[in-house]
């Protein structure tokens, strides 16, 4: 039996049509992907929506997902577990070492900085008359300064009372040994000699080779900078100069300030931690690249356990007031932090480096005594840069 196929029209397909590939706009190769396998450009070029761009910003330097999740509770509780997962290559459950120190470092200096500006430092330091009496020209202006300032002192109230009496002593103390300099100076100029420099603790004086420092008559002028450098530099003692009286009525901006830059000085620092652990473990035959993830697990919890004391610290007094109750639990739970953050840092140490409990401590001693210093530097150069750039 014959059957009689009907022709199908010429305009209705026998079969769907794959789409035409992608070309490369750089080399024409067809592409298969988001990027040339021949030459590695991306699809994707910088001409393209301002959101799609922000998109891929905030992914590339948050990329927060679910893997945020399986990072935290290892990173906190498990000491070189990540580490150790990351050199196995076990890598994408994870949040990335860099992507995981860049979003607790934001999130953590930014509780801290929220938490010390609610902070009141007035009410917590006891004036003892430093920049009143520093200030004063003559003896009648030092002694009406002190009267003042011991007045004030006699007259405050509650936790700030219990030093008063150890105020005033350095209140007497500070003026006389400013009239002590006064008697001084009027001795120098009855002489017709230069007048001498103060260099109590209280002076805003700067000096130079026992010369007052002068941005016109005695610049500090370092050889080997060019001019414009030493311009510079003489720029910001004069501005250190002026904030030395502010510095001493209120020091919080100034703190604020060194603290922002904190974080700074820490990102600097981090590849001489891994640096100092490549020295200490230099027979571990390890890349430097290994040193640095451990530097940056590290740095990561050290942030998150920053959040998490900056966390319970605000917890704990709210607690004071509202759950009264609740506020020694806080307590002890912000000392169990303290106490794991030496405890963690040295467990992870022996863990990733897998060496004896003896050469541990005293690695562990040594790298912790060499980056303290490196820390106090930084912090030390972050203050006075606040000094330096506070107005």
């Amino acid at each position: 039996m014959n059957t009689v196929t009907e022709p199908v029209p010429a305009s209705v397909p026998l079969e769907p049509t794959s789409p035409e590939p992608r070309a490369c706009q750089n080399c024409g190769t067809p592409m298969r992907g988001e990027y040339c396998h021949a030459c590695g450009q991306p699809i994707k070029g910088m001409i393209r929506p301002l959101s799609s761009m922000l998109h891929d910003v905030a992914d590339t330097i948050l990329n927060i997902d679910s893997r945020i999740f399986r990072t935290l509770g290892p990173l906190y509780l498990r000491p070189g577990y990540l580490s150790n997962e990351y050199f196995a290559g076990r890598r994408v459950r994870y949040v990335t070492p860099f992507r995981l120190y860049f979003f607790l470092s934001v999130i953590a200096f930014f509780a801290a900085q929220f938490a010390l500006g609610d902070i009141n430092m007035n009410g917590a330091i006891i004036s003892d008359g430093g920049p009143e009496i520093g200030a004063a020209q003559t003896p009648e202006e030092v002694e009406k300064a002190r009267d003042d300032v011991i007045a004030k002192l006699k007259k405050q109230t509650g936790p700030a009372a219990g030093g008063a009496e150890q105020a005033i002593k350095n209140v007497n103390r500070k003026a006389e040994n400013r009239l002590a300099h006064l008697r001084r100076v009027a001795e120098a100029k009855a002489k017709g000699e230069a007048a001498p420099i103060d260099k109590s603790e209280d002076s805003n004086d700067l000096s130079f080779n026992d010369i007052p420092w002068d941005a016109q008559k005695n610049p500090l002028r370092v050889a080997w900078l060019p001019m414009f450098a030493n311009d510079r530099l003489n720029g910001a003692i004069g501005h250190i100069k002026d904030n030395l009286p502010r510095i001493r009525k209120d020091p919080k901006p100034f703190l604020l300030g060194a603290f922002g830059m904190l974080a700074q000085v820490l990102f600097v620092l981090m590849p001489l931690f891994a640096l100092l652990l490549k020295v200490f473990y230099i027979f571990k035959r390890r890349l430097y690249m290994e040193h640095l993830i451990v530097a940056l697990h590290s740095h990561a919890f050290v942030f998150l356990s920053m959040l998490l004391l900056t966390l319970t610290g605000l917890a704990r007094g709210w607690a004071v007031e509202a759950a009264p109750a609740l506020a020694p639990l806080l307590r002890l739970l912000m000392i169990g932090m303290f106490v794991w953050l030496p405890v963690y840092l040295f467990l992870m140490q022996k863990k990733v480096y897998r060496q004896g409990w003896f050469f541990t401590t005293l690695k562990f001693g040594a790298i912790g005594i060499c980056y303290t210093v490196m820390i106090s530097l930084g912090i030390a150069a972050a203050f006075i840069v606040s000094l330096a750039t506070t107005t």
